[in-house]
């Protein structure tokens, strides 16, 4: 069960919009305690629903019928209001700015239980189960490279291509293409035909989720590989 640590963070969620989106974030700070401090501090004005340290410990901050403050200024698939439609879980880590490091597998344990109780209450399909980094490009890199996608995935929480990440063929990469694909997945992408900077840094965010071993923002052809499995996997199941 939960540990109980209730954040007064939260509000009421937009009517009429169901809770179909599950977002993972790390808290980057030194320890798990800070962030239990910060996302319950009214003055903070951040929260999530869940928090889980190193330890696999699991705190509930926000009841999920309430609205936490965890995803800040992003969009998901058209959606600006993810807060609304989705469920925040924190994991401990320091993240980028103060020595990120792998998720623990206890921690990563206590996540997978977890989340197989949000998914079977709520209607979250595998493709909206996010990173922070996914639905913030511009602002966020969290979970980040080394949050284990594929385990979660081998237990049904998430998508991770089906075929790996072996290297695809050389060829050119049809930018146009690519970024109608990626804004029909969910990022927020205009399609421009040009590797812009805006598409560069839509790409570091799905490399980041789903081609962790080199995060470059490069449009290469691995990448639109993986996306067109990841395309193929989503559409299957919606």
């Amino acid at each position: 069960m939960p540990i109980e640590r209730p954040s007064p963070n939260h509000g009421e969620r937009r009517p009429g919009k169901p809770i179909d989106m599950l977002v993972l974030h790390y808290t980057g700070m030194k320890s798990a305690a800070a962030a239990l401090a910060r996302l319950c501090d009214p003055g903070a004005q951040v929260s999530a629903h869940y928090l889980i340290d190193e330890h696999g410990l699991v705190y509930r901050l926000v009841p999920e019928e309430r609205r936490a403050w965890h995803a800040g200024v992003g969009q998901w698939a058209g959606e600006t209001d993810v807060n609304s439609r989705s469920i925040g879980i924190e994991l401990a880590n320091p993240g980028h700015e103060h020595g990120y490091r792998d998720f623990p597998p206890a921690q990563i344990d206590a996540l997978a239980a977890l989340a197989r109780i949000i998914l079977a209450r709520h209607p979250i399909p595998a493709h909206r189960v996010l990173g922070h980094s996914d639905v913030a490009p511009a602002r966020k890199t969290d979970p980040g490279e080394r949050f284990p996608w594929a385990r979660l995935a081998t237990q049904g929480i998430g998508l991770w291509p089906a075929g790996g990440t072996a290297a695809a063929p050389a060829a050119p990469v049809d930018i146009a293409r690519l970024q109608r694909d990626l804004a029909a997945f969910g990022y927020a992408l205009e399609p421009t035909g040009a590797a812009d900077a805006p598409t560069q840094t839509v790409v570091a965010a799905f490399q980041r989720h789903f081609r962790p071993a080199r995060v470059d923002g490069v449009p290469d052809p691995e990448t639109a590989a993986v996306l067109r499995q990841i395309a193929r996997a989503a559409a299957a199941i919606a």
